[in-house]
């Protein structure tokens, strides 16, 4: 990716950042939600029904807003990330990481020689449709990507310690609601239990000089976030928020 990384370059100057996530299908829904001047909008591939075609729309609507698309890949595997890649994501997340070795395929389908073997085309988007490109886009690109692994069970936790010492890793992701119901108290994303865990994380990651982040979906759970210091949060799912404003609407209609 040879444009400028905007979210990258918000946290490389300690920013907090705030996102969402996209599972419409729809590039004038991520126009609309990109408008807004979030930091960034997670394309979820994994459980969204996207084609390529559709996510690189997206991105285009993303950018002409100064806003930074990821792409969370369902599952790792060479032709994903690398579709994902050429169509000029700024990172891709990936989720349930729990083993090294997770982390090092990841790493060697998303960055060029000599940190991995990503498939190589300068007439991609990624690459400015440009041959002239190829002298540098792969020293670019392996800086310019952000790579974020989604810890999202107690064996991705419990191999955390390994995971951060990969100098490509930028930002691990928490998935709360996962990780609750690897616990046996699924949803309950507040649970004191659950809260200990995330802080010892927290305080983990930062000391490792990486990037971390989490969903939130309530505005109290937001702040606590963010008071928390985590870098990378979602908020919400544009599913989700469409929903609730049409059944407020509703809900206060019939009570007018």
């Amino acid at each position: 990716m040879l444009k400028t990384n905007f979210l990258k370059s918000k946290l490389e100057k300690g920013v907090q950042t705030i996102g969402t996530w996209n599972i419409i299908n729809s590039p004038v829904v991520a126009d609309v939600i990109s408008s807004c001047n979030l930091d960034f909008l997670v394309v979820d591939g994994e459980h969204g029904s996207f084609s390529y075609e559709t996510a690189q729309n997206i991105v285009l609507a993303c950018e002409s807003n100064n806003v930074s698309p990821i792409m969370r890949i369902g599952e790792i595997t060479e032709n994903n990330i690398l579709r994902a890649l050429d169509i000029g994501v700024h990172g891709i997340q990936i989720p349930c990481i729990s083993s090294c070795s997770d982390l090092e395929k990841v790493v060697n389908f998303s960055k060029y020689p000599p940190k991995g073997k990503r498939g190589f085309s300068p007439f991609t988007r990624s690459g400015l449709y440009d041959q002239s490109n190829a002298s540098k886009m792969t020293s670019i690109a392996n800086k310019n990507t952000l790579l974020i692994a989604g810890i999202e069970n107690m064996e991705g936790i419990e191999v955390l310690p390994k995971l951060l010492e990969f100098e490509d890793l930028d930002i691990v992701f928490i998935g709360l609601y996962d990780l609750s119901k690897s616990m046996g108290i699924p949803g309950q994303i507040e649970d004191k239990k659950i809260l200990t865990i995330l802080d010892d994380i927290i305080k983990e990651t930062h000391n490792a000089g990486k990037k971390i982040g989490t969903i939130a979906t309530s505005l109290e759970f937001l702040k606590l976030l963010k008071n928390k210091k985590m870098d990378y949060i979602t908020y919400s799912v544009d599913t989700g928020m469409l929903k609730n404003v049409y059944k407020d609407l509703l809900s206060n209609f019939k009570n007018i």
